[in-house]
């Protein structure tokens, strides 16, 4: 079986996100098919439709075509998606002294 011409993972992110076809268009406004063309690569994952996807999954649109959520830590995703939007930079800060506090000693 052949390789789809546009691969990405937004199907893996919507069954991650326990999100419907239906849900999915409803949130970026679009049609079931679209989302279906999209999902099987059958459609280029564009800007038009990376973005408010990736809004709609609680993602990035780089993950969108990169990373399968499967295979990232799934504790990190769930809590990062229940931090209301204003606070995400307070957050990225205090993950990111971990970091530092990781390489120093």
């Amino acid at each position: 079986m052949a390789s789809p011409p546009f691969p990405n993972h937004v199907r893996a992110w919507r069954l991650f996100r326990h999100m419907t076809q239906e849900e999915l268009a409803e949130a970026i406004g679009s049609s079931t098919a679209t989302v279906g063309h999209i999902e099987t690569g059958a459609r280029r994952l564009t800007d038009k439709w990376a973005h408010p996807i990736a809004k709609a999954l609680s993602t990035s649109a780089g993950y969108l075509l990169d990373h399968d959520p499967n295979d990232l830590p799934t504790a990190v995703l769930d809590v990062w998606a229940e931090i209301p939007v204003e606070s995400r930079d307070q957050a990225l800060k205090v993950l990111e002294s971990f970091k530092r506090t990781g390489t120093q000693g």
